[in-house]
């Protein structure tokens, strides 16, 4: 039997006359590339504490410190004084010569070193306010002032400041699975965060002198020792965030009477600091599951915003597991509350507001935090912690443990825009999303914002669309990357960049991890798989400290898709994406071949390959074609295709058989330097449209240009690469053939 060969395409070398063979100069070796190279080179070994896997290994360790605090807000001069005792286990198998404390808000003292590490510039038009505040006032006191630091039987301790760490010196080191206790005194003046900025402090209501606090950062704390890095005592310079151990805290806290408060953990004394019909309305609550229980009514707020108690009310919390505290009080708050059902066990969703932020806070704010623990828990764990709690801080968005602060709220009238409104939503799923990304699974804030600020991101992303699939999210799709990937080179770092480095911070942590996150799992994974290995990821890493190899070690382990060529170009390079159609040829069958082609099947021959009869793919359009071929553009009107069919397909492929009248072969260009792969959609003559999507492995042995050849019953008007727009292509003006015109954003 002769087998049937398809001439599809010949290299130019068999169209040419044979010449006398020229020997090239040899070129130099080369070392390798290529863009699917595995990232040996770029990750840490992996070892008994982190394996290859991504998941903790049998040697893998971390850090217990454990918190007693007692602290009083002096109301009246914007004063915290406080009092705390540190137990801290060395589980490492490391011996400690000395311990490191943060000291956060001294990067706001007079002595800070940021605005000295910040470039500055004239501005020519200044306000008024600015301009005293900025030439005329000497900086404000700020900062902890330590008043001592003692061991647990009261000695002293030798300790060192620098900056924004404390060293404390021991006197005997502390041996592995030891621990060691000793105590810190100290105070600070706590600042009007509107008028000077900071993750915490107090906003002032002008008009009745009332304040409310969030308060976090207010205690010196311990820093991280790992398997990664010894000390993770890295400077606070304001960017960069956090990293702590976790522990247990019990926190009592002193403040006006008249102060309605919430704070991470639970409160141990609800009937001393609430009424009794306020206890009742929370016992309420705990059973609502439909709508939110007001439980200190507007009414009451009003009440208590006018009276300035010179009294004083305690109030104890005490939280488990933790790797930090935060705090927010006021006389002007109205609290409500309402019951979460997760897959496993009920929590509370909780929010604490001034009457300004009403109505829109009462109507949306706890509503938003209960979708928020039932979207990120069914896509990592069922959240851990007895409450999540919204607090109303105008200009914030900040994240503690069962505690955030977010900004929105209606213009003085009550009246509330869209955008104010959506923004308000985003920003409370966010924030309280944070209790998963870093305050459970615990990353390195100080070093990769993109660890906590990306991955919540991307689920912030998932949450409001689940809520409403017409959510305006501004991060997430891939499109809303693209001005930014579009950028000037000099101002764009990699993702994996430290958090002090870079010029453009929302799009690089936020932005664009969150969206390679969305087209890994809509474009290159796919749902399933990329869900699966995400939920691995998170609980193997729940309540413990991941690196980002861990992340990255995790999502091929438990999916079985390579990725390494998508995390090297994505978050360590600056690369961007541009695929584009560079050429279409069209091809017709015929029994009758060109010269050229009939030289071609003479050296086909030589080269000991299969002979004829042949089936020709003659390139042109039909209208170029002569009229005595216009019927070979029919399959069934080519004879040796039909007697081929006949004598060798089965009755049952005969009557499935396929007709393919037009062939074309497409080359795809890639302009842009990151692998990701073609989809292409087909439009026919008949307006019918289909979609062929090829994985990015398409580029492995050729990084400009790949081919694909279509045959189709049916005349194709147009292709179209990334129609949808999932790839985050910068340049679509290449994604059409024939080439269409676009309209700027004038026209």
């Amino acid at each position: 039997m002769k087998k049937l060969s398809f001439l599809l395409f010949f290299p130019a070398m068999l169209f040419a006359q044979e010449k006398p063979a020229t020997v090239a100069p040899r070129q130099p070796g080369k070392y390798d590339t290529n863009k699917f190279s595995q990232m040996y080179d770029l990750m840490a070994t992996p070892n008994m504490f982190r394996t290859a896997s991504g998941a903790p290994g049998p040697a893998y360790y971390q850090q217990q410190a454990d918190y007693k605090i007692n602290i009083e807000l002096d109301d009246k001069k914007s004063r915290l004084t406080g009092s705390e005792t540190i137990t801290y286990t060395n589980n490492s198998p490391d011996t400690l010569e000395y311990l490191w404390v943060q000291l956060d808000q001294n990067q706001q003292n007079k002595n800070s070193q940021t605005p000295l590490a910040e470039s500055q510039r004239m501005d020519q038009v200044l306000p008024a306010s600015n301009f005293a505040s900025k030439f005329f006032k000497d900086p404000l006191e700020r900062g902890f002032n330590i008043e001592q630091v003692k061991d647990a039987k009261g000695n002293p301790l030798s300790y060192v400041i620098n900056q924004t760490m404390m060293r404390i010196n021991l006197a005997t080191p502390l041996k592995p699975g030891e621990k060691f206790s000793f105590g810190i005194n100290w105070w600070y003046n706590i600042n009007n965060y509107r008028a000077e900025g900071g993750r915490s402090g107090y906003e002032l209501f002008e008009k009745e002198g009332n304040k409310l606090y969030v308060i976090a950062q207010f205690y010196p704390r311990m820093a991280v020792y790992n398997d990664v890095e010894g000390w993770q005592n890295m400077q606070f310079w304001g960017t960069g965030e956090f990293t702590l151990p976790f522990g247990n805290f019990d926190v009592n806290i002193t403040v006006p009477a008249d102060h309605v408060m919430e704070a991470t953990g639970e409160l141990m004394n609800r009937s001393e600091v609430f009424t009794p019909e306020q206890v009742k309305r929370y016992e309420l609550a705990t059973k609502s599951y439909d709508k939110p229980v007001v439980i200190v009514t507007q009414a009451e707020a009003e009440a208590a915003e006018k009276g300035f108690s010179d009294k004083k009310k305690t109030w104890k919390f005490s939280a488990k597991n933790v790797r930090d505290f935060g705090i927010a009080t006021s006389r002007k708050f109205i609290y409500d509350a309402m019951a979460v059902k997760l897959s496993e066990k009920t929590v509370m969703a909780v929010s604490v507001y001034p009457k300004e932020a009403n109505p829109l806070w009462g109507e949306t704010s706890t509503r938003t935090v209960a979708h928020t623990l039932k979207s990120y828990s069914a896509h990592t764990f069922d959240y851990p912690y007895p409450k999540a709690v919204s607090v109303s801080a105008e200009d914030q968005g900040m994240e503690y443990p069962m505690i955030c602060w977010n900004y929105g709220r209606p213009d003085e009238k009550g009246v509330t825009s869209d955008r104010i409104k959506n923004g308000m939503i985003g920003v409370v799923i966010h924030e309280v999303g944070h209790n998963f990304f870093p305050m459970i699974v615990n990353s390195d804030e100080r070093q990769w914002s993109w660890m906590d600020e990306g991955l919540n991101t991307f689920m912030q992303y998932m949450a409001e669309q689940e809520m409403n699939v017409n959510f305006p999210s501004s991060r997430g799709p891939a499109s809303k990357i693209v001005p930014y990937m579009s950028g000037d080179q000099k101002f764009l770092e990699p993702i994996m960049s430290n958090s002090e480095t870079i010029v453009q911070f929302g799009s690089n942590a936020y932005g664009k991890p969150a969206t390679g996150l969305n087209i890994l799992r809509e474009t290159i994974m796919g749902r399933e798989l990329f869900d699966h290995a995400f939920k691995v990821y998170a609980n193997r890493w729940k309540f413990k400290h991941p690196t980002p190899e861990d992340f990255f070690r995790t999502m091929e382990d438990a999916s079985a898709v390579d990725l390494d060529w998508f995390f090297r170009g994505w978050f360590y390079s600056t690369d961007y994406v541009d695929i584009g159609v560079k050429e279409v040829k069209q091809y017709f069958v015929s029994e009758t071949a060109t010269k050229e082609l009939k030289d071609a099947v003479v050296r086909r021959g030589r080269f000991g390959q299969e002979k004829g009869p042949f089936v020709y793919l003659v390139p042109g359009t039909s209208e170029e074609l002569p009229a005595k071929d216009k019927k070979a553009l029919a399959i069934s009107d080519v004879n040796l295709l039909s007697d081929y069919v006949n004598k060798n397909f089965s009755a049952e492929e005969k009557a499935a058989i396929k007709a393919p009248k037009f062939f074309y072969e497409v080359e795809f260009n890639k302009p842009g330097g990151m692998l990701m792969p073609i989809i292409v959609e087909l439009t026919y003559e008949d307006d019918t449209k289909e979609v062929f999507k090829y994985p990015a492995q398409i580029w492995r042995k050729n990084n400009d240009t790949a081919k694909k050849v279509y045959a189709t019953a049916k005349a194709i008007k147009k292709i179209q690469v990334d129609p949808k727009l999932e790839t985050a292509d910068i340049d679509v003006t290449n994604n059409t053939w024939p080439k269409e015109e676009v309209k700027s954003k004038f026209d």
